[in-house]
């Protein structure tokens, strides 16, 4: 094996008394948090609006995230027995039947699709108790949501978990905690590919802006991070069976739809036209730019 092709991983998984991932997953929210946050006031959208959006989709991602993981891969267990649904819900596991040897163990196992479906069911619960526009929110949060996945995806590689099938060739990552074959970093592979459209978001946003709105970064991002998930599953071992017990099957499965809702949004936003803001959403000077606008065009 030639030592220059292949990376050994073996990293701790805490800084302290704080887990990489944990840490990356608190980064990864910070980063949309102050995205958004500066995305919100370049479009004068009122700060008032901004610290509930926060909340809504912290807390949506979060119950998607972890239903997803145990009603996509481990329902068999869950819905087993009414403990096993509690430990769905709480962040404790019953070891030693019924609901007695209760250890606090935190959230294992989180999913992509899950926390998907749970931030558009939040940022819709937002939007129709503040009034604003749908697609201008989802479109907002879009742009920024690749920069937490890659943060997500960095905590996973921290971790040595997801890891890729072996690249039957020298190089590779050597996870020492699994075995001593070079395999395939697909938690790389994926966190390079969401920043990378991060980057590609936030390009076409400052040329574009007017696009907000629309469902265009909404349909780019959604069709985007899935369509990227079927193929890279393929490192993983998934092989889109319909039977077996291969989660990457499972997740290539689950990606298609959101990827094809994806692309269902981007032709929506280039055939439909974009709807009018509430004008109660923005600042003062907002609405005296929009008002000096229309009496110029008369």
């Amino acid at each position: 094996m030639d030592a220059f092709l292949a990376i050994v991983w073996n990293p701790p998984i805490k800084l302290g008394p704080i887990r990489y991932y944990s840490l990356l997953w608190i980064i990864g929210l910070a980063a949309a948090y102050f995205i958004v946050k500066k995305l919100y006031r370049q479009q004068h959208i009122k700060d008032e609006l901004f610290d509930p959006l926060f909340l809504y989709c912290f807390v949506g991602i979060l119950i998607g995230c972890r239903c997803g993981h145990c009603l996509i891969y481990e329902a068999d267990y869950y819905l087993s027995s009414f403990p096993h649904f509690v430990e769905m819900l709480l962040p404790v596991k019953f070891t030693k039947g019924g609901f007695s040897g209760m250890v606090l163990t935190g959230y294992q196992g989180l999913a992509s699709h899950g926390g998907t479906i749970g931030l558009i069911v939040a940022l819709l619960l937002y939007c129709r108790k503040y009034k604003v526009t749908v697609w201008r929110v989802l479109d907002n949060v879009a742009i920024a949501t690749p920069t937490t996945c890659c943060a997500i995806r960095l905590g996973n590689l921290m971790n040595s978990e997801i890891i890729g099938l072996p690249t039957g060739t020298d190089w590779g990552f050597i996870f020492s905690q699994i075995d001593n074959l070079p395999r395939h970093p697909s938690q790389l592979y994926e966190a390079i590919a969401y920043l990378l459209l991060f980057f590609i978001g936030l390009w076409i946003y400052r040329h574009h802006e007017e696009k907000v709105g629309t469902g265009f970064y909404f349909g780019l991002c959604l069709a985007a991070i899935f369509i990227f998930r079927m193929f890279v599953e393929f490192s993983k071992g998934g092989q889109f069976r319909l039977s077996g017990g291969i989660n990457s099957d499972k997740a290539q499965w689950a990606s298609i739809p959101y990827a094809l809702l994806g692309v269902a949004t981007l032709i929506y936003s280039f055939v439909h036209k974009k709807k009018p803001d509430n004008p109660a959403i923005f600042d003062k000077a907002k609405n005296l730019a929009v008002n000096a606008k229309t009496k110029n065009k008369k």
